[in-house]
């Protein structure tokens, strides 16, 4: 005789009458929101007191549209800045060349609005991008009569009040010209030392190279110069 078949009842844990509180070993709250993952324990299932995700996000836009402004009240605070300038001008003849403040013999000088110094040019355009300020052109514009012919030295004094003013001092400088002739380097350790003296700092922090362009362009040919400059200001 057949015997009826017994009912069988497979109960899967998934499937369990009884709730399950163990705590997950993941932070829901950090997974959801991004923001509390450092501040959440990986075994916590709250959030950390503090704005909501939304007020968070709002927090973050917010400092994200002030951030030029914030950057500009707060440049004073930082321990250093560093600008780098660059210029160049073209060689003709009937100008005088002269570079860092120093009269060089040459049978071509800059092509300028003022004395076409191209290195000192290019040491205020450093000064003044290390302190984010407007560059040598639209400070001291070619368009004002005034600058007509004027030494850069001038430019070089107003470059450097604007730096003490924000509460710098060169930490160092490095400058770099560019020229095919005439050679440099009987005159490099004047040049240096004169414009140790116009930026107030002491010749030990102030470096100058002079190279060829390997007769390569305007540069390699003798129709124009150029100079880089890196600065590194440093809080008073």
């Amino acid at each position: 005789m057949a015997m009826a078949a017994t009912p069988f009842h497979f109960t899967s844990p998934i499937t369990t009458t009884k709730p399950i509180n163990k705590p997950s070993p993941l932070c829901f709250h950090s997974i959801k929101h991004p923001t509390f993952l450092l501040q959440t324990s990986p075994l916590c299932l709250k959030p950390p007191p503090g704005p909501t995700p939304r007020s968070a996000a709002a927090a973050t836009t917010a400092i994200q549209l002030d951030g030029p402004t914030a950057s500009n009240k707060s440049s004073k605070s930082l321990p250093f800045r560093v600008g780098h300038g660059f210029d160049l001008h073209r060689l003709e003849p009937g100008y005088p060349l002269i570079i860092g403040g120093i009269d060089i013999p040459h049978d071509r000088g800059c092509e300028a609005h003022s004395d076409g110094d191209v290195l000192l040019h290019c040491v205020v355009d450093a000064i003044l991008g290390a302190l984010g300020l407007p560059d040598i052109g639209q400070i001291f514009p070619d368009s004002d009569p005034k600058w007509k012919g004027a030494p850069s030295s001038v430019f070089i004094k107003e470059a450097v009040r604007l730096m003490h003013e924000a509460g710098y001092e060169i930490g160092n400088l490095d400058a770099t010209l560019i020229l095919q002739r005439p050679k440099l380097s009987p005159l490099k350790e004047t040049i240096r030392t004169n414009l140790s003296k116009l930026l107030g700092a002491d010749p030990s922090v102030v470096n100058l190279k002079a190279k060829t362009h390997e007769k390569v362009d305007s540069l390699g040919e003798n129709r124009s110069i150029a100079a880089h400059t890196v600065v590194l200001l440093m809080q008073k």
